[in-house]
């Protein structure tokens, strides 16, 4: 727990070199200048050479001036002195500055950040080249000595957990249980369904000194320092992001709804095999629908649906939606359609829409079957999973296809567009392809004993 955890020995060397690095030094134009944008200051010295510019900045390092381009009036150049050298780098202003991907509130912060990334780059590059060798991710004494402390803390009965809120006093904070020892907990909870997820890392600015989870070197730089997992909170290196491995277990507390949320995200969240919606909403279904007329094909209120909707974001599993609360059994129908058609990735996934529609083309029953077979394969796991649990539900409801009236062919033309969307946002393609999404979920539905 909080108390024995003891954290990584963070690699110094980065962190050292960034305090190193030369502060910016703003050199004032004396004169007045004509024609100055507003949104720069005093360093800017209107139109001058680079030859001018040079001996402006000349012998002070991290020494800047702003100028306009001789050559090109109306574009303007950030000149700064590194390494006893004038570098010019061409300005760019669209409500913050930048010179390249990184935008700043201030020429100042711009500078800064400059001044650091140059200098570590050239003190460091043959060692960032290779700080992902030897990452702090596999090593295989820390990540067992984290699993073994985090899965006693995860067992140990609420009365025994209170030991967890560690006092001020003790100086060791829970937050030291980092997004990184979550994770090693949760590999070896022989509960969790392992389904495979790719972080979801979007870059990000650390406010203080950060370290990155995967290699364990400092993140250098003043914002944008690195990229952060908005699933499982995982902070590392860009660069670092591309070495880590499809391992992301999403933390609750950073779901904030059920619908729209990414498939497997959701499931590895809540620690489920499918999504509870899914569950729910069959459960409910099969409970007191399958002999209702039309099932699937009536719908049901529109402000309704959305209550359910809103029911099971704000709820999760623990959303009523019982037959006292929602009388009309279309309405959890039509909710559990709308889940599948707000999914982000739709249940039969983009990168695997055209192989279905091809396998739904072969003439040959046999063959056509066997191609659906494979491309199945093809599915993330939690996303079969989610289309088999459904397809041997939707199986269900055809028995009762004499009092429901809803055979294969008729859920496949209401299912297939909810499963199935083409990659492009293509109005043309979807018409084109609609009968070939109606055979595919007819096929599935008729043959899920065969196909899953």
């Amino acid at each position: 727990d909080a108390e024995e955890y003891q954290p990584p020995i963070w690699k110094s060397y980065l962190y050292q070199l960034q305090q190193e690095a030369p502060r910016p030094k703003r050199i004032i134009c004396p004169r007045e200048v004509e024609n100055r944008p507003k949104y720069y200051g005093r360093e800017f010295h209107g139109i001058i050479s680079r030859e001018q510019a040079d001996e402006i900045l000349a012998g002070v390092e991290g020494a800047y001036i702003l100028r306009e381009s001789q050559r090109q009036p109306g574009c303007y150049t950030l000149a700064l002195r590194f390494g006893n050298q004038t570098l010019n780098y061409r300005l760019f202003y669209d409500g913050k500055h930048f010179v390249g991907e990184k935008r700043f509130e201030s020429i100042h912060d711009l500078v800064t950040d400059g001044l650091i990334t140059l200098y570590i780059e050239t003190k460091a590059s043959e060692y960032i080249s290779k700080m992902t060798t030897n990452p702090i991710y596999e090593h295989i004494g820390y990540a067992t000595l984290l699993r073994e402390k985090v899965s006693r803390r995860l067992s140990r009965t609420k009365n025994e957990s209170r030991k967890a809120s560690v006092t001020s006093e003790e100086n060791t904070p829970v937050e030291k249980i980092t997004s990184l020892v979550r994770r090693a907990a949760l590999t070896q909870n022989d509960n969790h369904f392992n389904y495979e997820k790719a972080h979801n890392f979007k870059v990000h600015t650390f406010r203080g000194p950060h370290w990155c989870e995967y290699c364990a070197n400092f993140m250098w730089g003043l914002i944008a320092q690195g990229v952060r997992c908005s699933d499982c909170g995982l902070n590392v290196h860009k660069q670092c992001s591309k070495y880590v491995p499809n391992d992301c277990q999403p933390d609750l507390k950073r779901i904030k709804r059920v619908y729209c949320c990414d498939l497997t995200t959701l499931v590895k969240a809540h620690n489920t095999q499918r999504p509870m919606v899914v569950d729910s909403c069959i459960r409910e279904i099969e409970a007191r629908g399958l002999k209702s007329e039309g099932i699937y094909r009536v719908s049901g209120f529109t402000e309704h649906i959305e209550d359910v909707k809103m029911a099971f974001d704000r709820d999760g599993e623990k959303a009523d939606i019982s037959a006292s609360i929602y009388p009309d059994i279309n309405i959890i129908a039509g909710a559990l359609k709308l889940y599948f058609r707000d999914l982000p990735i739709p249940v039969i996934t983009y990168d695997t829409y055209s192989k279905f529609i091809e396998a739904a083309k072969i003439s040959n029953p046999d063959e056509r079957l066997e191609a659906i077979h494979e491309v199945l394969m093809l599915l993330p796991a939690a996303h079969y999973e989610t289309l088999r649990y459904l397809m041997i539900h939707l199986k269900k409801v055809t028995l009762h296809e004499k009092e429901n009236f809803m055979n294969a062919e008729n859920l496949g033309i209401v299912f297939g567009p909810t499963l199935m969307r083409p990659p492009e946002d293509s109005t043309l393609a979807t018409l084109n392809d609609m009968r070939y999404q109606k055979l595919i979920v007819q096929i599935l539905i008729e043959n899920e004993d065969v196909l899953f």
